[in-house]
């Protein structure tokens, strides 16, 4: 397993730092909490045999839904835990899948638990080995792996309707940059050279377009070279920017899986507290989780920890309900639902304006192109008329 170093505070208030071996960065946390250090942050340290910073890649959604899938069918046909992993390793042909099937059955057979072949292997969600966990201990493991994959194809499908969402948009975006670049640096240079030779006042249109097309012929390269460096930045640091008029639907869209998925783990006998934890990955703001967590480990309802940090009322109204009448996991589907509705409906009519928006933003430009070439043609063909 990985190395994580730590910094914190211990039981009397004094700053602690070190290291400590865990299968993921929450079970680090997990096990610091319980030697009562509190945590203030974690992050993966280099490996003690090689020096080098342990890498540890988690496969993908899809590979995830294939897994439960697929193992939750061959136990349920009667077949054994190792049968089932070993009939799955021949089948998989994905170059990254593969050995891990593999490693999991050698695992398996070695006598290793399954939930603990599942964490060391560091390519499977904290989420995943925690309810196979469950199961294994309560014998449901067929069940929890089917909620598991339900989770996994929701989060999925949540991705799916953002990407969906953005996609016009971004290539109208795309288009539009790329027709006003090209007549800024190819066309608008070669007429802005007619004009000089009019040696006569231009319009205002025009000399804002000749400026634009000087700032780029100038400029464009490093203009260029400075989006490649923060694109490569954002992706190095897993930073993301939200455009303001998606912020509200991914906002309800991150609140709909996380809560869907807290539920999922009440369900399969997960404690609260942990299963906030285990969830927080899955959100943005993953603090608030994790804030709330603590809440509730220091006796406080779930509902009041979910008041003070912020969350809007009707959740904390809806969250109440079910806490109060013992049946928080299914009040969190219902949040779940209503949030992932909303969602929807706000995507279906952002979906109904953009288009027209779009095509005026890109007209307008164009617009505004034209005017400003033709502008001073039409003066030249009065003067000389």
């Amino acid at each position: 397993m990985p190395y994580f170093t730590y910094t914190g505070y211990d039981a009397k208030g004094k700053p602690a730092k070190g290291t400590v071996e865990a299968g993921s960065s929450l079970q680090a946390v997990d096990k610091l909490t319980e030697r009562g250090i509190v945590v203030i942050d974690v992050k993966i340290a280099e490996d003690k045999k090689s020096g080098r910073r342990a890498k540890i890649k988690l496969l993908p959604l899809d590979q995830h839904i294939f897994f439960c899938r697929s193992l939750s069918s061959y136990l349920k046909s009667g077949l054994p835990l190792a049968d089932s992993l070993r009939i799955m390793s021949r089948q998989v042909k994905d170059k990254t899948m593969k050995p891990v099937m593999e490693k999991l059955l050698s695992e398996v057979e070695g006598g290793r638990k399954f939930h603990t072949a599942l964490s060391e292997s560091g390519a499977f969600r904290e989420s995943l080995w925690r309810v196979a966990e469950s199961g294994e201990q309560s014998g449901t493991l067929v069940s929890v792996l089917n909620e598991a994959a339900d989770e996994f194809k929701l989060e999925d499908d949540l991705h799916r309707k953002i990407r969906g969402a953005m996609t016009y948009p971004i290539v109208m975006a795309v288009v539009g940059v790329g027709v006003v670049s090209f007549m800024l640096t190819y066309v608008v240079p070669k007429i802005s050279e007619l004009f000089e030779d009019m040696h006569q006042s231009l319009p205002l249109p025009t000399r804002i377009l000749i400026g634009m097309s000087d700032f780029l012929s100038n400029y464009g390269l490093w203009l260029l070279l400075g989006l490649l460096i923060f694109y490569l930045w954002l992706k190095k640091t897993g930073r993301k920017i939200t455009l303001p008029f998606m912020r509200g639907i991914t906002d309800n869209l991150n609140l709909a899986l996380v809560m869907s998925h807290i539920s999922t783990l009440l369900k399969t006998g997960i404690p609260l507290v942990q299963a906030l934890r285990m969830a927080s990955s899955m959100d943005v703001h993953k603090q608030r989780w994790i804030d709330a967590a603590e809440m509730v480990k220091a006796g406080h309802r779930f509902d009041r920890a979910l008041e003070k940090i912020g969350f809007p009322e009707e959740t904390v109204a809806v969250v109440r309900v079910g806490e109060m009448g013992g049946e928080l996991a299914e009040a969190l589907t219902n949040v779940s639902e209503q949030s992932r509705e909303t969602a929807q409906t706000r995507m279906e009519k952002l979906s109904t304006l953009i288009e027209p928006v779009m095509v005026l933003a890109l007209g307008f430009s164009v617009g505004f192109i034209v005017l400003a070439i033709l502008t001073p043609v039409f003066d030249l063909a009065g003067i000389v008329k």
